[in-house]
């Protein structure tokens, strides 16, 4: 057995198929399925149950993958205590963050950390929550950037800042007379939301009642339009399609002339969300969880509020 024919199973079991597994690894199919099939011989046990179709994990299958991402974790932990004896600001960080915080946060956190960690080298992206959690829990990313609540077994949290939720406007609606709105004023609004699967679109709908779309409405479409993107929704905003609630970040006052595009502030109470880190609890390098929330905390990000340094292991 050896940790090659361990990624090898990990691998399949993620991707469902032999192809795709074999150039996730970037080797032949030939070279992947005979190491597999050597292992199953070893183990004297069907790891996974070869359909016409799709591949999928036997009973016992299951239990076999996830020793294996358990002993590559492991693996990978050995390399990373070593570096502990080093600087454990050496070597690359693989950081995701989800779609609502990743594009506003990474252009001041991104030239921060290269100074205060030159040799650290970045490697970013952006995600869902579901999705960014699964890679973490697999060893894909070292640290994610998501909103709270989180809760997940053997992930380790720490909140950031929480940041304030918005209105924003075209420059010509009557609403923009006003110096702060309530969530009950965005009732009879077409409301500009992103498409399901966003943590931000439940945030907004649990923050603003009003904005839940109304049954009985032509396809809810009336009442509430869907966008990609934060980016998107702002620009259908400023096109006159209806209004929307982003998080103060990715408001973009900057982006447009104040003819074009209005933010007003919730009256109290604000609605808001709570940014935070999240890692695995056998991440090996503190000295970088350390590094990456100083470099946010230290971000021009002026329209949230700092949160004092907390952890919270689920």
């Amino acid at each position: 057995m050896t940790l090659t024919e361990l990624r090898y199973i990990v691998a399949v079991a993620r991707e469902r198929h032999f192809g795709r597994a074999a150039r996730r690894c970037h080797v032949s199919q030939p070279t992947l399925s005979v190491a597999i099939k050597k292992l199953e011989d070893e183990l004297g046990v069907s790891i996974f149950e070869r359909g016409s179709s799709e591949v999928s994990l036997s009973p016992i299958g299951e239990r076999v993958v996830q020793q294996a991402q358990q002993a590559l974790e492991a693996a990978e932990n050995v390399k990373q205590v070593a570096m502990q004896g080093k600087n454990q600001l050496t070597g690359p960080l693989r950081v995701g963050a989800i779609y609502t915080i990743g594009p506003y946060l990474y252009p001041e956190l991104i030239p921060l950390l290269r100074k205060n960690a030159a040799q650290m080298p970045l490697i970013v992206e952006e995600n869902f929550t579901a999705a960014l959690t699964e890679k973490l829990k697999q060893g894909d990313l070292d640290v994610i950037i998501i909103a709270l609540p989180f809760a997940e077994q053997g992930i380790v949290t720490q909140p950031l800042y929480d940041e304030p939720f918005v209105v924003v406007l075209p420059s010509s609606h009557p609403l923009t007379a006003r110096k702060t709105i309530t969530s009950a004023q965005l009732e009879d609004e077409n409301v500009l939301l992103l498409g399901k699967g966003h943590c931000f679109r439940d945030h907004v709908l649990e923050a603003c009642p009003a904005c839940v779309p109304k049954p009985g409405i032509i396809g809810d479409l009336a009442h509430t339009i869907e966008g990609s993107s934060l980016e998107t929704i702002r620009h259908m905003v400023v096109s006159g399609l209806g209004i929307t609630v982003l998080p103060c970040t990715a408001a973009g006052a900057h982006s447009y002339s104040q003819r074009l595009l209005c933010i007003r502030r919730f009256s109290n109470p604000v609605p808001h969300r709570t940014v935070a880190l999240a890692w695995r609890v056998s991440f090996p390098r503190p000295k970088v969880i350390d590094a990456i929330s100083s470099s946010i905390r230290a971000c021009n990000l002026s329209c949230v509020k700092y949160t004092r340094t907390r952890k919270t292991a689920a």
